[in-house]
């Protein structure tokens, strides 16, 4: 068994604004491993400023995986802990190996092509005109849950985006949801929920930044608007810490992004949690390329959960893999008799 990694650099087709800046570019590794005469591919999704294993020594522990590929998942998993993109990417890659085809990691009616996972439409910041650009051409291809990236421009500007959509839209016709990324200061956040709640949202992500846990659960009791936890689950580690997380803040919902979280073994740590404790979920991607977007949607397909989920980023680069991933009428689906166009 040998394994090799590459890097690629995905390209937006334009720039993408967040709380945390304008994003033009995407870095992404892979590994390659190699097995009597099979092939299993893995994506390492690193994103810089926000993934805990953001740090010099992230190539040199990808070269030391490569190495030592011959442990095997179980145990590469638990040497990886601060390296959670790293974690995914040798999931992924074993089971690439171990699949019949090397992208055919979940087998299941999803990826025969006969059901559709729903989804929302992202809404990136930008100038309001922008902004309202994009919600209109969401709505026109078929989205029935739209989700705006806020915290940005102007409070104001984004409230009457928000009373533009429902001067137009209801919420039984269009579900709403934002996305603050920690934008909002404890002290005011309470105030700026109370204003976002005119406009019947389904949920908020992070309106403050993580780390903030009494401020986070006295904000998800007042709260209203229901809260879900996103960078909050970020470089927590092991079932009792995560335990101890969400029995603190006790959220409404929590968003898995397996790349920034520990993969499939680290994401199903917390589902289960979440589930026992009666609090909801979506997975969404981190933006990754089709390759662990794929890994991502086959996945959760098979998890069964009834929400939108956070799926529709494969569109957003001019170098991405052609892949069967297709999104239509507000869903993302997989087209069994398309290929795959995967070189680096």
């Amino acid at each position: 068994m040998q394994a090799t990694y590459h890097r690629h650099l995905l390209e937006f087709k334009r720039p993408s604004g967040t709380s945390r800046g304008i994003l033009t570019t995407k870095e992404t590794w892979f590994i390659i491993i190699t097995s009597n005469g099979k092939t299993g591919i893995g994506e390492c999704g690193l994103l810089r400023s926000l993934s805990i294993d953001d740090r010099p020594d992230y190539e040199k522990k990808l070269a030391w995986v490569c190495k030592h590929i011959s442990l095997g998942p179980a145990d590469l998993w638990e040497q990886l802990l601060d390296f959670p993109s790293l974690q995914f990417g040798v999931e992924m890659a074993f089971k690439s190996l171990e699949a019949s085809a090397p992208f055919l990691l979940n087998p299941s009616e999803f990826t025969r092509g006969n059901d559709a996972i729903p989804i929302n439409g992202l809404v990136w910041m930008g100038e309001k005109s922008f902004m309202k650009e994009q919600i209109l051409d969401k709505i026109k291809t078929g989205f029935r849950c739209i989700k705006l990236k806020i915290g940005a421009i102007d409070f104001n500007a984004e409230l009457d985006l928000l009373k533009f959509i429902r001067s137009e839209f209801s919420s039984k016709e269009i579900e709403l949801r934002v996305d603050a990324n920690g934008a909002f200061s404890p002290d005011d956040a309470l105030e700026k929920l109370k204003q976002l709640s005119r406009f019947d949202i389904h949920s908020i992500e992070q309106p403050i930044k993580q780390g903030q846990f009494s401020e986070m659960a006295k904000l998800c009791k007042n709260t209203p608007i229901p809260i879900a936890l996103d960078e909050e689950l970020i470089g927590v580690i092991g079932v009792t810490n995560k335990m101890k997380l969400l029995q603190t803040i006790n959220p409404q919902y929590v968003i898995f992004k397996p790349s920034l979280i520990g993969g499939y073994k680290g994401t199903e740590e917390w589902l289960q949690l979440a589930d026992e404790m009666g609090i909801g979920w979506w997975v969404t991607s981190a933006l990754e390329s089709n390759v662990g977007l794929n890994a991502i949607s086959q996945w959760t397909y098979i998890k069964n959960s009834k929400l939108p989920q956070g799926l529709g980023t494969g569109s957003l680069y001019t170098n991405n893999f052609e892949s069967p991933l297709e999104v239509k009428n507000g869903t993302i689906t997989y087209n069994p008799e398309a290929l795959w166009g995967f070189n680096l």
